[in-house]
């Protein structure tokens, strides 16, 4: 069997998809080896059906127990990967020492555990970062920060729009009205201005709602006289082969908007109180769009701010943006 480098990241999705570049670049370095990411199953599931890892183990699930706990017995699952492991890589804190603990019991050729929080890293934006993490310097070659649905998932993605009877030869806008927070979001009342422009200006557009998004959507289509379709309970590799269907993305700080962006779509993300250098996914096919800088210095702060004018993005600014987008009416990665 291979040996393995085993990573882990215990991180939401947005989290884990910034650390993709730094994934592949660890791949490109060790080509022989099987890289195993150890996270969350939805975004490992995907990234394993997208070719970026060789395998994964589920952080949430008892199979991983034992990496924090020495209570707790080495499963087969784990005993299999660690015991074949080179290098392990690990972007969080180990305050107790356990987990390092855990691979010299085992002994592993190679440790880094740190977080890509940390002090001690000097480049600012999160993926390079976690880059750093690995010793890459800035202005090495880096790996291509996109990556391919492959031809099941777009099937899927296109049988989900089929069923609500969705062409995807319509320029389609997947908007997002939903984020981590409440105070990431547009108000309810511009993102309504803003679908009601998209219809006008002659775009499709789809809502997308995730399972914490119910209050947003609702608050937003409220105020819409012609409710666009809105598209629920979507496995999130099945998300992927959908958004490999649309010709625009629109969305805040958020997961989702970093999968677009990471699977090559035209995406609009709009930024308010989270900082755009750190967070914002990356490419020239995204559009950053911000209203006024924000000059909370702490969160405390913006949750008492009421205004938000930075996120009080012109509407217009946004329409054009989309325009520039979607002139081609198509996804450019994925039209046949």
């Amino acid at each position: 069997m291979k040996r393995t480098i085993l990573i882990i990241h215990p991180g939401a999705l947005g989290d884990v998809l910034l650390a993709v570049p730094a994934i592949k670049s660890l791949s490109q370095r060790f080509p022989r080896h099987e890289v195993v990411l150890i996270a969350a199953a939805a975004v490992s599931r995907l990234l394993l059906e997208c070719g970026v890892i060789s395998d994964w183990l589920p952080l949430e699930g008892q199979a991983c127990l034992r990496l924090f706990s020495k209570t707790s017995s080495v499963s087969r699952e784990l005993y299999s990967c660690v015991n074949r492991c080179d290098r392990a890589v690990a972007w969080m804190e180990d305050k107790d020492g356990a987990l390092g603990s855990f691979f010299q019991e085992f002994g592993v050729a190679r440790v880094q555990i740190q977080s890509p929080f940390s002090t001690e890293l000097r480049t600012r934006h999160q993926s390079d970062r976690l880059l750093e993490t690995l010793g890459e310097a800035e202005g090495d070659t880096l790996p291509e920060r996109t990556i391919q649905v492959p031809p099941h998932l777009l099937r899927w993605g296109k049988g989900y729009l089929d069923a609500l009877n969705i062409s995807s030869e319509q320029s389609l806008v997947l908007v997002h009205p939903g984020s981590g927070s409440v105070h990431k979001r547009l108000e309810p009342r511009r993102m309504a201005s803003l679908i009601e422009r998209l219809w006008q200006e002659g775009m499709y557009p789809l809502i997308l709602e995730g399972p914490a998004d119910q209050d947003a959507v609702a608050h937003a289509l409220h105020a819409v006289r012609s409710p666009p379709p809105v598209l629920r309970a979507l496995d999130l590799s099945q998300l992927a082969g959908v958004c490999a269907q649309v010709s625009l993305y629109i969305g805040h700080d958020s997961g989702v908007t970093h999968l677009s962006a990471l699977l090559g779509v035209p995406t609009i993300a709009i930024f308010g109180p989270t900082d755009h250098l750190r967070w914002a996914p990356q490419g020239n096919h995204v559009t950053i769009l911000q209203g006024s800088p924000c000059i909370c210095e702490s969160w405390a702060i913006v949750k008492m701010c009421e205004e938000k004018p930075c996120l009080q993005v012109p509407i217009e600014k946004i329409l054009l943006a989309s325009g520039l987008a979607t002139a081609s009416n198509a996804n450019p990665r994925y039209s046949t």
